[in-house]
């Protein structure tokens, strides 16, 4: 908080604010009010405190505070420059760190627990074995030092966390602090199971937060170097739902799939929101000009048909191989969890056959068994295991032709890159011809749609292609796209 003395504690607070809104968290002017009472109250130097209170004022949904922790730490920092506390790195007679000592000492304070001691530990950690020298752009390596002893390597220009957690390894202290703690007694006996595994719960926590330490100050240290708003744009990850669906990990995808139950309980509110208010018809002119008689041929007063009882359906094809997978499966299942508002849904998964897995989409049902269920159902893979969207779309019409009626929505999801084969447009122009509505929803990037092997643009002149690159993205194309 460099400039904080020139602008005040009010505009680093509104600064803060932007960077929040920045990476798509919603915080409105009343959030940052309540946020300047927040720290009005709160002693600034208790820093977990005035984490924990900006972050009940200005949060509102789950799965922010991730974001908000990485940026807090950018814009709320322990301190500036090198660490000065009272836990310092071990020095070899060479000026180098001195790594074995190192990692005893790091034991040591995970056996204790000792968790300010760690914050040091870390910091010195960065600054003597994580920072990248001018010139070469080369790390000390393990064993190194960044600095050096009398600070004599000159000024950084950048830190490395995976550089300064390689050479130390935390990772592989576990065994070593189990016997430490076996032999003050407090890992538990050998007859009590149950104490040793809570010892080595907890070393392994102790672990995790002392590399986050790293992590963190790592950011820090990187932000004094390229500023906070290039820190920001770089360091901190994206929240879940903003992440490209084409990118992400194996982690995030997991996160997504655990928002989906409540993805689809705001869906499915909006869903009878709209209904509710269009509970009207069309205009009845016959019976409107009637009643209009007794206005002197006015029509004064409107008069709708009853709109028709009944619920529409919902035909999915998707799309399953490579990385269209992970986009595939999470609309598979954020429309199964809106499986109230139709009366029938039907869900088939292709790469160069198709076939129909409605049956293992049922309320309750493990995802993990049902993705691995998908991809051994014989039919899936016809040929090459490539995306053949034109073999897809003619297996589909040939096995399942009475699918799709006029009173089908049919959304189809994939990525739309037919590795050069026919793309079968005159079929996919039939099934759509048959449906009540129907929509593509390509993971891709518009401006990619086209290029390559992709068959985007051609399919998009038969029916409507929506890009749907993130779940945020694919919650409003879901949401304005379902009928009513």
């Amino acid at each position: 908080m460099a400039d904080t003395p020139a602008r005040g504690l009010p505009a680093h607070l509104v600064d803060f604010v932007q960077a929040l809104r920045r990476h798509h968290v919603d915080v409105g002017p009343g959030e940052t009010v309540d946020a300047a009472a927040v720290m009005a109250e709160l002693d600034l130097l208790r820093r977990e405190q005035l984490r924990e209170g900006l972050a009940a004022a200005l949060l509102r949904r789950s799965g922010q505070r991730q974001t908000f922790d990485a940026l807090f730490d950018l814009w709320f920092p322990l301190g500036q420059g090198a660490a000065l506390g009272e836990v310092a790195l071990p020095y070899a007679e060479d000026g180098s760190v001195d790594v074995d000592a190192l990692r005893d000492l790091l034991a040591q304070l995970l056996a204790d627990g000792d968790t300010a001691a760690l914050t040091e530990l870390a910091r010195a950690v960065v600054d003597g074995l994580g920072a990248i020298s001018v010139g070469n752009g080369n790390g000390s390596g393990a064993g190194g030092s960044g600095t050096g002893k009398d600070g004599a390597a000159g000024t950084p220009s950048g830190f490395s966390s995976y550089q300064a957690l390689n050479s130390v390894r935390p990772e592989t202290l576990l065994a070593r602090v189990l016997a430490d703690l076996r032999s003050r007694g407090e890992g538990g006996e050998a007859e009590s199971p149950f104490a040793e595994e809570v010892a080595r719960r907890q070393t392994r926590a102790r672990i995790a937060e002392f590399r986050r330490m790293v992590q963190s100050e790592t950011a820090r240290r990187g932000s004094e170097i390229r500023g906070r708003e290039a820190a920001a744009r770089t360091g901190v990850r994206r929240q879940a739902e903003q992440t490209d669906f084409l990118s992400a990990g194996a982690d995030t995808l997991a996160d997504l799939r655990r928002r989906v139950a409540p993805l689809g309980r705001h869906l499915a509110t909006r869903l009878a929101a709209r209904r509710r208010r269009a509970h009207r018809g069309a205009i009845d002119m016959r019976r409107t000009l009637r009643r209009s008689m007794s206005t002197g041929g006015v029509p004064v007063n409107l008069v709708h048909r009853r709109p028709r009882p009944g619920r529409p359906e919902l035909v999915l094809l998707c799309d399953v191989s490579g990385s269209v997978a992970g986009f595939s499966h999470f609309t598979m299942m954020l429309v199964q969890a809106l499986r109230e508002q139709f009366s029938r849904i039907r869900i088939f998964c292709f790469v160069d056959g198709c076939v129909e897995v409605t049956d293992l989409f049922t309320p309750g049902a493990d995802l993990g068994d049902v993705l691995t269920e998908v991809h051994s159902r014989p039919g899936l893979v016809a040929w090459s295991g490539h995306s053949d969207y034109g073999r897809a779309f003619d297996r589909f019409a040939e096995r399942w032709p009475d699918a799709v009626t006029d009173r089908t929505s049919l959304l189809v999801l994939g990525d739309a890159r037919t590795n050069h084969q026919d793309p079968a447009l005159g079929v996919l122009s039939g099934v759509v011809a048959r449906a009540r509505h129907a929509h593509w929803l390509n993971p891709e990037p518009e401006k990619q749609w086209g290029t390559g092997d992709s068959a985007a643009r051609e399919y998009g002149r038969i029916m409507p292609m929506h890009e749907c690159r993130t779940a945020a993205q694919l919650a409003g194309v879901v949401g304005g796209l379902l009928p009513v």
